[in-house]
């Protein structure tokens, strides 16, 4: 098989079967084709040779939503992988239950050629028997849980982990309790625990691959970063390329929370939407929204905090499938959802932080539910006061993008941002 797919990098100059991206292993190599990956994306092209180089390099990467960084990471901790050894060697935090499920998709697609791979999640409601040995090769999970698995549980040997991964990062590092959680499953050797992380055994050991994985990264989240994972391969972007050039930006000028409704509404009216993701600020004004949405006879979708993750995870399986067409939404989804279908994402409420700042970081990942993968995408703004008015300009700044305004009361005006 391997000879077959390296005549077939001979004819056809396939990068997956070059020296630098070369994939020992068939049955990897096929779900990499099945997938539609024919050639690595930007930062696949530059993360993978370090990635899949021997002996394993570490690494911390910034790349932007719908670029392939999930793929990467998989097809790493794939290639690691000894199915022979029945016991987890490859370990993945994500910050949500959401995107773990979501990474976990990605994970059995690359190795749908390789049944005998087999992978646990580690998140909340999934109960094993204390003093359980769990034998899948691969765990992806939420930290909380891993922490349990691997120190209170034992479910977990770390000391044989080949794969460390941490995604979205500046998530979990700048989020204490993830950060604590996630500095607790490194190596006691860093010295840069304090003494409430101080772990009673040694975690990862010594020549464990570690790759942390964000969309954003905030100077003193690259410090805290770069001291975590010893002797890392750095790939950064300038800030002006985090900007999402494959989406055009608008705001609409409202008075109050009618206006933008009715906005909405007209937008509907006047250009096709395949599917949507609307972000409010809180839950009230998210249930309220979807309530009137699917009076208008529109097929919604609701999606906040205080769900169930188990109702959290039925809602975007739903909307995923596309059953419903508009997913209204907090900050819960503003990560990691991949949904192929969505054209159009609505900042019903532009999002700030605790302090009523704009959260840059938050915004960038939103309107990166669409655009995906080199698409073209939408995103609106609802800007209803002076506040939310400054609130934009400054993220337009931060990003050194200017975003035009849109009159949602003329219909040719709209028809024109569609084509």
């Amino acid at each position: 098989m391997l000879l077959e797919l390296s005549i077939k990098y001979w004819l056809t100059g396939d990068f997956w079967m070059s020296g630098t991206f070369l994939i020992r292993k068939p049955q990897l190599l096929q779900g990499v084709y099945a997938m539609g990956f024919n050639r690595p994306s930007k930062i696949q092209e530059n993360a993978l040779p370090m990635m899949l180089a021997e002996p394993p390099q570490n690494l911390i990467a910034q790349s932007q939503s719908g670029t392939g960084k999930t793929a990467a990471f998989v097809l790493a901790m794939l290639s690691r992988v000894e199915p022979a050894e029945r016991y987890p060697q490859c370990l993945c935090l994500s910050p949500t239950y959401e995107l773990a499920l979501q990474t976990g998709k990605v994970i059995e697609q690359m190795g749908k050629f390789h049944p005998e791979l087999k992978l646990a999640y580690a998140v909340r409601g999934n109960k094993l028997e204390r003093g359980q040995k769990i034998s899948e090769h691969i765990v992806i999970g939420t930290p909380g849980t891993v922490l349990d698995w691997c120190a209170k549980l034992k479910f977990i040997d770390p000391k044989k982990i080949k794969v460390f991964v941490l995604d979205e990062a500046d998530v979990m590092i700048a989020t204490q309790g993830h950060q604590d959680q996630s500095i607790r499953i490194q190596r006691e050797k860093l010295g840069i625990m304090p003494h409430t992380w101080v772990f009673p055994c040694r975690m990862l050991p010594r020549n464990c691959q570690m790759l942390l994985f964000s969309a954003t990264f905030e100077d003193s989240v690259w410090k805290f970063a770069q001291k975590v994972v010893p002797d890392p391969n750095i790939i950064k972007l300038k800030r002006e390329e985090e900007t999402l050039d494959t989406i055009k930006q608008y705001y609409v000028l409202c008075n109050n929370r009618d206006e933008k409704f009715q906005a909405l509404c007209n937008l509907y009216g006047a250009i096709t939407i395949a599917q949507a993701m609307i972000f409010c600020h809180t839950r009230k004004t998210a249930s309220w929204l979807a309530a009137e949405l699917s009076k208008e006879g529109h097929q919604v979708a609701l999606l906040s905090g205080e769900m169930m993750v188990e109702q959290r995870a039925a809602v975007i399986e739903r909307f995923r499938e596309g059953k419903e067409k508009v997913l209204v939404t907090t900050n819960v989804c503003a990560r990691g959802i991949d949904v192929e279908q969505v054209s159009v994402v609505i900042n019903f409420d532009l999002p700030v932080d605790k302090d009523g700042n704009p959260d840059n970081e938050t915004y960038l990942h939103r309107i990166g539910r669409t655009g995906r993968f080199g698409k073209r995408g939408l995103a609106v703004n609802m800007v209803d006061s002076k506040h939310s008015m400054n609130i934009l300009n400054r993220i337009q700044e931060h990003f050194n993008k200017k975003i035009e305004r849109l009159d949602t009361d003329d219909l040719d005006e709209i028809e024109k941002i569609a084509n």
